[in-house]
């Protein structure tokens, strides 16, 4: 019989545990001994965005969870980051805005360009892709 090495998977946590030390490798931009900047989350993407254009069209979270036929409770959790929405209800609640799902995405794209760009200056990689979109997988 050969002997072989154990088959372990190594588990990367989506978020950090609390409590426990990060093992990530250091970015040559960041000073030494300060936290790698946190990559911000789609749904908080998503739910600033929804927050923000009913913020400015003045309306209330009943007016645009009645008009989306989603419940107001589950808008409120999706705005604030809270529920992962499927993209039927992401387009639901786009529509009571006045907006398409394509436009939804395409300013969540901007503002995580934008979030992005701020906190890892110097550490991005050249792209050799002349496709410049938006690409989700589930």
């Amino acid at each position: 019989m050969s002997e072989q090495a154990p088959n372990h998977a190594r588990v990367i946590p989506l978020r950090p545990i609390p409590g426990r030390p990060e093992t990530a490798r250091p970015s040559a931009a960041r000073p030494a001994g300060s936290p790698p900047p946190k990559e911000p989350l789609w749904r908080d993407l998503v739910g600033d965005v929804l927050r923000r254009e009913r913020l400015d069209q003045e309306r209330t979270l009943k007016d645009v969870a009645d008009a989306a036929r989603i419940s107001m409770p589950y808008l409120s959790e999706v705005e604030r980051g809270r529920k992962e929405a499927s993209s039927e209800v992401l387009a639901a609640a786009a529509q009571a805005l006045g907006l398409g799902l394509g436009d939804l995405l395409a300013r969540a794209q901007g503002e995580l360009i934008r979030l992005t760009s701020r906190t890892s200056t110097g550490t991005r990689r050249a792209t050799t892709s002349s496709y410049d979109g938006l690409c989700l997988a589930a």
